[in-house]
């Protein structure tokens, strides 16, 4: 843009506008004075800077009011589009139409939620908007964190302990823990005590590879360890090792009870008392008022 066209810019405000438009429109200061809640001296000025600024005189006295002159009347249509964008900004997004969305929703979810949550939650999606699409990535919550900041991602699914303010969060569930392990495990025979537990052998899913996580926090409190002779990455291959094995796990609940019977999995409660977490889904604050994250939100807050 040239300086020039900047300068004029600079010198032009929504009110100079309005009051153009006023004019045009009531032929009359007076009456767009009233109109606006302005005084006659103001609308006096007004017309000074935009004569000034448009290099065109703009209305011509008359005994009936004001006159617009042609060029008045070419850049009308113009600044009365200005104007209404400027109004559709103020007034905020428009509202959002399910049934015609399109856009694909990039989320980062780990095996747990991509498994138990995201069906569940692309089922109230799909049946309102057919045209949304789900992109899951298998992600760090570091990872995830970083898709939300540069705008790669548009939500992020799992446990969060201190994101920080740049991104607003949304419980969904809080998530405990049950013992499991195949069915007619000997683990299952009795109560299951402290003792059997520790003694067990036990398969423990973790992402960076470490053999030990809450649970043998927990137990080290308490001056117990058990026994983690298995490693894995991610949680579905961690039920389907249990299902043909003497392998057990200590699991969020909500993922072993949902898929207990196509692995033929039986669960107990824990002989320890292990800290709940909670399941949350994350937005960058820059979509704070996003209609569509928005509505997504509330059909992931379904689930």
């Amino acid at each position: 843009m040239a300086d020039l066209d900047r300068n004029k810019l600079r010198r032009l405000d929504l009110t100079v506008l309005l009051i153009f438009l006023g004019l045009m429109r009531l032929g009359k200061a007076t009456d767009v004075a009233g109109e606006l809640g302005l005084t006659n001296s103001s609308i006096s000025h007004a017309l000074r800077r935009l004569r000034d600024v448009f290099g065109d005189e703009l209305f011509l006295r008359r005994p009936h009011g004001l006159e617009p002159t042609a060029f008045a009347e070419r850049i009308e249509p113009e600044i009365a589009r200005a104007v209404a964008s400027l109004q559709t900004a103020l007034a905020g997004p428009a509202e959002f139409l399910p049934e015609a969305a399109e856009d694909t929703l990039r989320i980062s979810a780990n095996d747990r939620e991509t498994a138990s949550l995201i069906p569940r939650a692309f089922a109230r999606l799909s049946g309102q908007a057919p045209g949304l699409r789900l992109s899951v990535q298998s992600l760090s919550n570091a990872e995830g964190l970083r898709g939300l900041a540069s705008g790669t991602l548009d939500f992020a699914i799992g446990f969060f302990r201190d994101p920080g303010p740049d991104y607003l969060v949304q419980p969904l569930r809080t998530e405990t823990y049950v013992v499991t392990a195949r069915r007619g495990h000997p683990i299952f025979r009795g109560p299951l005590t402290v003792e059997s537990y520790v003694a067990a052998a036990h398969v423990l899913v973790s992402g960076d590879g470490k053999l030990s996580g809450i649970v043998d926090q927990t137990l080290e409190k308490a001056g117990l360890a058990r026994r983690v002779c298995l490693a894995v990455p991610s949680f579905l291959p961690a039920l389907s090792i249990l299902s043909d094995s003497d392998f057990v796990a200590t699991l969020p609940a909500n993922l072993v009870r949902q898929h207990a019977a196509v692995f033929h999995l039986d669960h107990c409660p824990p002989p320890i008392e292990i800290r709940p977490f909670e399941v949350s889904v994350l937005i960058h604050r820059r979509n704070r008022r996003s209609p569509l994250h928005q509505w997504c939100l509330g059909k992931f807050q379904s689930g």
